[in-house]
């Protein structure tokens, strides 16, 4: 029984991946006009820097604003794992966003305490689907977020 759920959750995050990377692709040939938004949400890509590799990675991620800052959820389909993205943006917090055909830089950090106790309600508000990837894992899903900087 545990080694088909360990199979049925690299299974689920391999399709994840893909279907990032399938999205992140299609949404950037088309210049953000086409898979913009996802549940209702919005769509940017998140370029950051690998840890391992050094080289350029992206994610194609639903986000809101709160103010000036972008707010992405790394909730991974509620993976025990932490998505590739956030644990490069860990290493490295420095990105760039691709929303529409504008490309800004941005400097990531985890939110606060307080700032996730205000932003989780309307996380879960905007995207439900959040509230059941919590109660899949055993792990905080980070709110991260992606503050605009003018250079580095």
């Amino acid at each position: 029984m545990a080694e088909t759920t360990d199979i049925r959750e690299r299974l689920r995050r391999f399709l994840i991946r893909a279907m990032s990377r399938l999205h992140g692709g299609v949404y950037r040939m088309s210049r953000g006009r086409i898979l913009d938004r996802v549940a209702g949400m919005p769509v940017l890509l998140l370029m950051t820097t690998g840890r391992g590799s050094g080289r350029r990675r992206t994610a194609a991620l639903t986000y809101f604003r709160d103010g000036a800052d972008l707010v992405v959820i790394g909730s991974f389909g509620g993976s025990d794992l932490p998505p590739a993205w956030w644990l490069n943006l860990q290493r490295d917090p420095r990105a760039s966003v691709v929303i529409g055909g504008t490309t800004s830089k941005v400097m990531a950090r985890a939110a606060s305490a307080e700032e996730h106790d205000r932003l989780w309600p309307l996380v879960i508000e905007t995207h439900p689907g959040y509230a059941r990837y919590q109660r899949r894992t055993g792990r905080p899903i980070p709110i991260v977020l992606l503050t605009p900087r003018r250079s580095d």
